[in-house]
């Protein structure tokens, strides 16, 4: 995994960072709200020994208070020495529990002892260090064997007295604050990179690529308005939306099929937008001068009639099993070099339909007369329906949803394509946000640096204004009737007729 990759799982999962960040840090907040302030206070005692004059003598003793400093550390939490301590100064706990409070250290090759003592009380923590090093400096010269003369070798001396702290030494705010912040950042990101690994949604062109090994040749944006206008290029040329379909055309051009341009568009699993991506992308190519035939081979749940407003009860069917001609079922439509053939009547057997020697032969025929055939077929994993049709064209477009392909899916998709020897000509992505990390413009390269349908200048306000008028005057008009048309051999318009379509448009 890349960097940018790294960049775009924490830009997408900003939120939860965020949350468990804010979280962290408002728990170490509670947990230092809720602790009883604790100061601290040290006293220091000096240990030395008594006998010897000379220089031999002296170092000797520095030499034997060294060896026994331990020893007296050791001493300041032991009964002997907390006993008294709680004598004078009247304190109700016992030994064991304020051994608990005090500690005793001593730094190497020195003879000082530092008592230092915690306590919720400033003065009461001062108190009790200074009487430990009372009762200390006491207690050892007793332990101690007493030497000729019956005195102490050792002598420990208070060098320095405790005095209230003016600030607890517990909590520490900012530190608590710190490392809360810093947990809950931590849980944040290791969140959002285990969300991302869990995640098994194919989220960018690379993760389609990787599974079907076919490129990408277009993205189309996501629109929540959708399904209240889904032709797009036809209804508002102007939107991002139609725009990434008039890429997915020059893109598709670009494809080599060894000559051939029939296409059967199909996608994993229903409602990824196969339908709609089919018919925006068919006008998009009758809008660049290509004549295009488009056919509803879903003969399963057929939407193209529907999508388009054309009468759809006979069709496709009709023509296969020899009930009607080609010409008298398929209709230009919108003004444009755009013919459509609806599926019409749902038959029972449709995969044999589709995989019989009357597609092939319709689909050869179309190839012929028309720069591009565009088939929308139904999704490959629930039925074979697209594999086999596959087979007939020089290849099939996938359609990728951003929100609702697994690559699971998608895998089992393409090896439906290639366990029957279809080629996947390329990949659709659709859905594709339009904002955040996983937005059209940022994670798939397009946007020019200005928003589509704003025009502000006057250029701008006159090309709306003309393909508005444009569009009413298209919706005004009517398809010509089959018997204007001059048919060719399997019914269809002629290219004169066509071309003549085109001039009076």
């Amino acid at each position: 995994m890349e960097l940018s990759e790294y960049v775009r799982i924490l830009r997408k999962n900003l939120l939860l960072i965020l949350t468990l960040t804010v979280l962290g840090l408002g728990v170490a907040t509670t947990y230092t709200l809720t602790r009883t302030p604790v100061y601290e206070s040290s006293s220091t005692i000096f240990v030395s020994t008594q006998a010897g004059g000379t220089t031999a003598e002296l170092q000797q003793g520095s030499n034997f208070a060294q060896a026994r400093i331990n020893t007296y550390v050791g001493l300041v939490t032991a009964p002997i020495v907390l006993d008294p301590v709680i004598s004078s100064l009247g304190l109700r706990e016992s030994a064991s529990v304020l051994a608990s409070n005090v500690k005793a250290t001593a730094a190497s090759n020195s003879t000082l002892i530092t008592i230092t003592v915690t306590d919720a009380n400033p003065t009461a923590a001062a108190d009790i260090a200074n009487a430990v090093a009372t009762s200390i400096a006491t207690t050892v010269p007793q332990l101690e064997p007493a030497s000729n003369d019956g005195s102490s070798p050792v002598r420990l001396s208070r060098v320095k007295d405790a005095e209230p702290a003016q600030n607890p030494a517990s909590p520490n705010v900012a530190l608590n604050l710190i490392l809360g912040a810093i947990v809950g950042l931590a849980a944040g990101v290791g969140g959002a990179i285990l969300r991302s690994s869990l995640d098994t949604r194919v989220r960018t062109p690379r993760d389609a690529e990787q599974i079907t090994g076919a490129p990408g040749i277009g993205a189309i944006a996501f629109d929540a308005k959708a399904k209240e206008r889904p032709l797009i290029v036809h209804a508002d040329p102007l939107s991002p939306r139609a725009e990434s379909f008039r890429a997915l055309r020059t893109n598709l051009q670009f494809l080599d099929m060894g000559g051939r341009s029939s296409f059967v568009v199909t996608s994993s699993i229903p409602s990824e937008g196969k339908t709609s991506t089919t018919i925006n992308l068919a006008i998009a190519l009758a809008d660049a001068g290509k004549r295009v035939a488009l056919l509803d081979t879903d003969l399963r749940k057929p939407k193209v009639a529907e999508y388009l407003g054309i009468e759809g009860g006979a069709g496709l069917t009709d023509v296969l099993i020899g009930r009607a001609n080609v010409n008298d079922v398929m209709l230009s439509w919108g003004g444009r070099s755009l013919f459509v053939l609806p599926a019409g009547k749902i038959p029972p057997n449709p995969s044999e339909l589709l995989g019989s020697a009357q597609m092939s032969a319709l689909l050869d025929a179309l190839e012929r007369e028309f720069d591009v055939v565009l088939c929308d077929a139904p999704p490959l994993l629930p039925v074979t329906d697209a594999a086999i049709l596959a087979r007939a064209t020089s290849g099939a477009l996938m359609v990728v949803s951003v929100t609702r392909t697994t690559r699971h899916q998608l895998a089992g998709a393409t090896e439906a394509l290639t366990t029957v020897g279809a080629k996947l000509a390329g990949f659709v992505m659709s859905m594709v946000p339009t904002r955040g990390p996983d937005s059209y413009y940022a994670a798939y390269g397009y946007g020019y640096g200005y928003g589509y349908g704003v025009e502000t200048t006057k250029s701008g306000k006159r090309l709306a204004a003309a393909e508005a008028k444009q569009q009413k005057r298209r919706r005004g008009r009517t398809a010509p009737s089959n018997s204007e048309a001059d048919l060719t051999e399997i019914g269809l318009l002629s290219r004169r007729d066509m071309r003549a379509d085109q001039r009076d448009e």
